[in-house]
């Protein structure tokens, strides 16, 4: 391998850190948002209407239509969602919620909570990771 080919592979490793092959195989640890009201029956990134009362949630890098499972580290409270939005875009926070996923797991009153999120299922795949 040439000096070139080297700095490219060391570039490319700095702007593209994660393969989402590593996301959809292990858990991520971090801190989880929810939202709800003001933004109920806007668009999504996905292009689908927010709706709060919806199992469904934002995450910056998995595919839309995929199904993580979250669980509230502080009480062992699981959910199933469906990520159909991108964020959250605060640094720490791994995942945003819909009330009603939020409230499921017992952190509709707080604003911030630390989960564990694991990929279930991929958009076309009726296989769990």
């Amino acid at each position: 391998m040439n000096i070139k080919s080297i700095v490219l592979v060391l570039i490319l490793s700095f702007f593209f850190p994660l393969s989402s092959d590593s996301l959809e195989n292990s858990p991520q640890y971090g801190n989880a948002t929810w939202y709800g009201g003001e933004f109920h029956g806007r668009k999504t990134a996905s292009g689908e209407r927010f709706n709060k009362h919806s199992f469904t949630g934002a995450h910056r890098k998995l595919p839309f239509g995929t199904i993580i499972r979250v669980t509230n580290l502080r009480n062992g409270k699981e959910v199933y969602i469906r990520v159909n939005d991108r964020g959250p875009f605060v640094k720490g926070r791994i995942v945003d919620l819909s009330h009603a996923a939020a409230k499921a797991i017992g952190f509709n009153k707080r604003g911030v909570i630390r989960v564990r999120i694991e990929v279930i299922s991929l958009p076309g795949s009726s296989t769990s990771s």
